[in-house]
């Protein structure tokens, strides 16, 4: 399990760009495999703790890596110039999750202010368990930095 960090060494650590450190996801221990030209891949080894009551991978995380792939995909789209915030998402949930779970995330459309987005997760199996579409709205990298400042840090 990684160890905590002092609060110096978690504000060095980037909050944009392509390397940005996000807590919930190292979290989980999702890494970031691929993003590039509207494209991205975000994966996770499914532990005990990450199910829910039924023994499938919890909702939650689904939606995570889904989303995650997804705000990806749209960043590496404008070669991550700026963050997203996501605006809108739709799941629809067909399989337990189990396995390595891999999201992959396309950026389809949009313009300068917004991008939406789809991506689908796949276990270990091969087999499709989730999809979903998103919109994401692009803002200022100093915006990200500040919201965190404001709602985290506190």
């Amino acid at each position: 399990m990684n160890e905590t960090l002092t609060e110096a060494e978690s504000m060095a650590r980037p909050v944009a760009g392509p390397d940005r450190h996000v807590p919930f996801l190292e979290l989980l221990a999702a890494s970031r495999d691929f993003a590039a030209d509207g494209k991205a891949v975000v994966s996770l080894d499914l532990r005990p703790e990450l199910c829910n009551n039924h023994g499938g991978g919890h909702g939650g995380v689904v939606m995570t890596l889904l989303d995650s792939a997804m705000a990806h995909a749209a960043l590496s789209r404008i070669g991550y110039s700026r963050e997203v915030v996501t605006i809108d998402m739709h799941i629809g949930f067909m399989r337990p999750a189990a396995g390595r779970l891999v999201a992959t995330g396309r950026a389809t459309g949009g313009g300068r202010s917004v991008c939406f987005c789809e991506a689908e997760l796949i276990d270990g199996g091969g087999t499709v368990v989730a999809k979903a579409m998103g919109t994401f709205r692009y803002r200022a990298p100093a915006d990200a930095k500040a919201a965190v400042d404001a709602s985290c840090r506190n």
